[in-house]
């Protein structure tokens, strides 16, 4: 399909190490346990992008007072794309889990939908590793704008594969 595809695919665990990276998540067993997981878990990738761009927030304030004026083109396009990678999950949450209602989700389906759901996990960790590089770089006075770069080229990327799953999801929806 594509290369992010057969990254994604490639890359996944288990069913159970997505279920134990969610407080709460229950799993895709029926209908009405695929709709309150799909919602559960959008909540909580987007819960945890939110508090990554409050971390950003704080990082970028750092920037600012220690003369970084320079820098702060950048990262507000950065924390900009964070944000939206944020508010795409979190309101496409509502209408997105009606779409359960009508597709047919066999067995293969559903494994490749666990790798795009656990792909959005760690695209959450590469997020806050790098800020957590970002904080280092503001610290020691050096690489700023490579950190920024990360952190961007990551959201981007997780953007993409969010956009993919859908892709994906709609693909099976056709098919009915």
């Amino acid at each position: 399909m594509s290369e992010l595809y057969d990254k994604i695919v490639s890359e996944r665990g288990s069913f159970e190490n997505l279920v134990a990276k969610i407080p709460g998540f229950k799993g895709y067993q029926d209908k009405q346990a695929r709709r309150k997981a799909d919602t559960m878990l959008r909540e909580h990738i987007a819960g945890e992008v939110k508090k990554l761009v409050g971390r950003f927030t704080h990082i970028e304030k750092d920037i600012l007072d220690a003369g970084g004026l320079a820098h702060m083109s950048k990262t507000r396009e950065v924390k900009s794309k964070v944000q939206a990678y944020a508010e795409r999950i979190e309101t496409e949450m509502p209408g997105y889990s009606g779409m359960w209602a009508s597709i047919k989700i066999g067995e293969q389906e559903l494994e490749r939908l666990y790798a795009f759901d656990e792909a959005q996990i760690r695209y959450v960790n590469q997020i806050e590793t790098a800020i957590g590089k970002l904080d280092e770089a503001v610290k020691a006075n050096e690489g700023i704008p490579e950190a920024l770069d990360e952190i961007y080229d990551v959201a981007v990327e997780a953007s993409e594969a969010y956009q993919l799953r859908d892709d994906v999801l709609l693909d099976l929806s056709k098919s009915l």
